[in-house]
């Protein structure tokens, strides 16, 4: 049997601008994402918007319920900074209430919750002066963070940073999926390097005070294999491996840039504009623990020298013949990507303590799966836990330090442009009428959580 080590975390993760809803109430500005939906909504899956999401903000007391009735002893999300702290100097007390309300909540459930300060959803004033460009905006989140630690520090004991950096980076300043949608590699440097000082002053702050419990990040590791063991496939998934994961990971668990990273900003000809006391500031503030998103491995090759992409110069995605997918979001399935991590935090990044907070299976039109009884039948998404526990159980069999297990996740959720397209929860959220529905995973869920052993598939 496969026994998970005592006092293993079991819940999910979501965040607030993807479950809370109550988007222009409760006292709550303007996010990166309500501008964008007002702006141009046809971007958006169904033009669903994020006014209403899945309704955390009216339904928290009974979801806090039916985690609990799931099995779960952890949960975590985000708090909003657009709702905490509006115009950036006054703090809004019904938000202060509410968060409250829900940490208590959980806490008196038996339910661990784990908090994080940025989910992608930027306040709004701050975009306008320019977002992660700016250096100002890490001054904005210091302040941020110190308003959190000090309002909800007595009921929180694990806070997090970040959720997947390297995310809005991407997909904002080297695609056009979040805001600004420019292509511009200088500025995604720039826009990368404030966001991890960001992270670094929160840091500072929480432990300069001496806040009770600890504090991390959560970044989405995605192992990157060659396609080969020639040199060059070699290289290739080095450099994606550099950039995608150990761009963030060494710094904040080691205090340190890569030096490859190094290499590539100098070859690029990348301008980094940082001040004087940075680079100590980071060697001096690693987290305490590291929060791993595992959906998908990176298969690549030798990159294109004529390619008008500079990142396709140094490595380029393959398919891989053998490879196990999810066809609805045409990602691929491979669990041992999972254990590779485990043993990659173990063997490179001295068996820091870490946990897996998001590893799930979005699958779009799920009421076919329906039975008669009107429950969803998501076996495939019982598999795909099931296999990747196992390969994760392997890992901590072998000695890296993996203290917990987060499904991505509790109940449907809105997904940036994405909408409900979808549906990765345990649980139905039914859009029509906001009524919840467990689905069958739910309830494996509850066995393996309450039970701290892989139970059979059922």
């Amino acid at each position: 049997m496969m026994k998970f080590p005592d006092g293993f975390l079991w819940g999910a993760a979501s965040s607030g601008p993807q479950m809370e809803g109550a988007g222009s109430s409760g006292g709550k500005a303007q996010n990166v994402w309500d501008y964008w939906f007002q702006k141009e909504s046809v971007r958006f899956f169904q033009q669903i918007g994020p006014e209403e999401t899945s309704g955390f903000y009216a339904h928290y007391k009974e979801d806090i319920d039916t985690m609990k009735q799931t099995g779960f002893n952890s949960f975590r999300t985000s708090i909003s900074w657009a709702r905490l702290l509006p115009d950036g100097i006054q703090v809004n007390e019904e938000a202060v209430a509410f968060y409250r309300d829900v940490f208590k909540r959980l806490d008196e459930s038996g339910i661990k919750p784990i908090v994080n300060l940025f989910h992608f959803d930027m306040p709004f004033r701050l975009y306008e002066k320019g977002g992660w460009d700016n250096r100002e905006v890490v001054d904005e989140f210091e302040f941020y963070a110190k308003v959190a630690f000090e309002r909800f520090g007595d009921l929180v004991e694990e806070w997090v940073t970040f959720n997947e950096p390297i995310v809005p980076i991407e997909m904002g300043y080297l695609n056009d999926k979040h805001l600004p949608g420019v292509f511009d590699l200088n500025r995604a440097f720039q826009a990368g390097y404030h966001t991890l000082m960001a992270h670094v002053k929160a840091v500072r702050a929480f432990k300069d005070r001496n806040h009770r419990g600890k504090i991390g990040i959560i970044l989405n590791l995605t192992p990157s294999y060659p396609r080969s063991d020639t040199p060059k496939d070699l290289e290739a998934a080095m450099w994606a491996d550099v950039l995608y994961n150990r761009s963030f990971l060494d710094p904040v668990v080691k205090g340190e840039f890569p030096e490859e990273l190094l290499s590539f900003i100098e070859q690029e000809h990348i301008h980094v504009r940082y001040f004087p006391g940075d680079f100590q500031l980071l060697k001096d503030s690693p987290v305490d623990f590291l929060g791993v998103n595992y959906y998908q491995p990176r298969r690549v090759q030798a990159g294109a020298p004529a390619s008008t992409n500079t990142l396709d110069h140094y490595f380029e995605p393959y398919q891989w013949d053998g490879a196990k997918m999810n066809p609805h979001r045409g990602w691929e399935i491979y669990e041992k990507g999972m254990y590779d991590i485990a043993l990659t935090i173990r063997d490179q990044y001295g068996n820091i303590p870490w946990y897996i907070a998001e590893n799930g299976m979005g699958v779009e039109g799920e009421s076919r799966f329906r039975d008669s009884s009107g429950m969803i039948q998501d076996s495939y998404r019982i598999e795909f836990m099931s296999n990747h526990l196992k390969w994760l159980h392997k890992g901590i069999e072998e000695g890296s330090n993996c203290y917990g297990y987060h499904v991505w996740t509790f109940i449907d959720n809105w997904s940036w442009l994405n909408e409900y397209k979808n549906r990765y929860g345990l649980v139905e959220l039914d859009l029509k009428t906001g009524r919840r529905y467990k689905k069958k995973s739910a309830g494996w869920f509850k066995a393996l959580a309450e039970s701290n052993q892989l139970p059979d598939l059922g």
